[in-house]
């Protein structure tokens, strides 16, 4: 801020700074603007003001900005649309809707090709885990429209197809909104059409999309999925063994296809981990048996009204 001139009144003096200030920024954001409009690229310029200057802001040594303005930017956001309390859904990007899965089956067998029909019955067979997630998130976004506002529990989820879009949809097909922490990845990833707008973020930095994860963070629901859910599910689980995290209820959806990938009590044998971390998480196969669990850690039926 400038200087206030004590010759001037002080509203002047506001109105003054406030004048000067809007006007650079407008300047700013307006040869921006143009440049884009027109396709022109910007050229490096010293005299621009640095937070409007896209090279500067991408340079290697600015990377500690870039991460700040990461955490700050879904963290601010959130807060004014007041949202505190988060259920967590990840899963692969991979499973289809059970519509699309049965389109993809009928042309499949019409085609009879093998490579497509082995691929359609498979998502088929997979598309079971999109209609558990979307129920799974339709009970939670209908019980919590009936918690007082500041104990409300939204969906969150990586924004991406598949699970992901499933749980926003089951919020969607009752009215509520629905947070989306997306990534920017070399193949292009869009949000999915179900996700609530204002509250739909892009990251650059999986660390800082992490940190969003958790920040809001008050139950963690692993559906079915690959590299992405593993590591997100064990970053999770890794947080709350060594108590940098908080206690929430993890729970693994899909008892038989956990099991059958990650032989838990291994670790146990071979003294990997503790007994008493096979406590950090739960099996379950059945939507209402998953939102119950999340309800009874957090007393939240005795106070729904």
């Amino acid at each position: 801020m400038l200087p206030v001139n004590p010759f001037l009144s002080e509203t002047h003096a506001m109105e003054t700074n406030q004048d000067i200030q809007v006007s650079r920024l407008a300047e700013a954001w307006a040869e921006l603007q143009a440049h884009a409009a027109t396709g022109q690229p910007l050229e490096p310029d010293a005299y621009r003001l640095a937070f409007a200057d896209p090279e500067f802001l991408l340079r290697r040594e600015t990377r500690g900005l870039r991460i700040q303005l990461e955490m700050l930017k879904p963290d601010l956001d959130q807060a004014a649309a007041g949202i505190e309390n988060t259920i967590v859904v990840f899963g692969s990007a991979r499973f289809p809707a059970p519509d699309d899965a049965e389109a993809a089956l009928t042309a499949a067998l019409a085609s009879g090709d093998p490579k497509d029909l082995e691929k359609a019955r498979r998502g088929q067979r997979n598309a079971r885990h999109y209609a558990l997630a979307r129920e799974f998130a339709r009970l939670v976004a209908t019980d919590s429209l009936n918690l007082p506002p500041e104990e409300r529990l939204y969906i969150c989820t990586g924004g991406g197809p598949g699970i992901m879009e499933a749980a926003t949809r089951g919020a969607r097909d009752v009215g509520a909104p629905s947070v989306a922490l997306n990534i920017a990845l070399p193949h292009e990833q869009s949000a999915n059409p179900y996700v609530t707008p204002h509250l739909s973020f892009k990251f650059h930095y999986f660390a800082m999309r992490k940190m969003h994860f958790m920040m809001r963070a008050k139950a963690l629901v692993a559906f079915p999925g690959g590299f992405g859910t593993l590591d997100e599910l064990f970053e999770v689980v890794t947080l709350v063994q060594t108590k940098k995290a908080k206690p929430v209820p993890i729970i693994l959806f899909g008892a038989d296809y956990w099991k059958r990938l990650i032989n838990m009590d291994v670790l146990v044998e071979e003294g990997a981990i503790s007994p008493e971390d096979l406590n950090l998480f739960q099996y379950v196969d059945d939507p209402q048996e998953a939102w119950d669990i999340i309800r009874d850690f957090y007393a939240l039926a005795a106070r729904a009204g």
